[in-house]
């Protein structure tokens, strides 16, 4: 099942107090990008995460959830209508997350 555009602007309104979030469609999905770094995405309407150390020591609940068949287990945010709750992830992820390798030249 396909994630909608709708929640897509809802996760991202929720997120407009943090520079420089982006996201990529892929196959009805989307990737979430942080300062040029991916923290999640949304799969099936569903806000997941990578399971940064940072990010299960902040969140109350800690949900795994695998995104798509025979992908790794990453983390549910339930607290997608909490603002503050939301952004404080993202920031406390930043610096826990692997920066992309530059993409090669042809």
């Amino acid at each position: 099942m396909a994630s909608s555009k709708d929640y897509l602007q809802f996760v991202l309104e929720q997120l407009s107090e943090l520079q420089e979030i982006t996201y990529r469609a892929m196959m009805g999905e989307f990737i979430i990008y942080y300062r040029g770094k991916i923290v999640g995405g949304i799969y099936d309407d569903r806000l997941l995460v990578k399971p940064t150390k940072s990010a299960i020591s902040y969140m109350p609940t800690v949900t795994y959830e695998i995104p798509y068949e025979n992908a790794k287990e990453m983390l549910l945010v339930e607290e997608v209508d909490n603002k503050d709750f939301l952004t404080g992830l993202f920031d406390v992820m930043y610096d826990e997350l692997p920066t992309p390798k530059p993409k090669k030249k042809k």
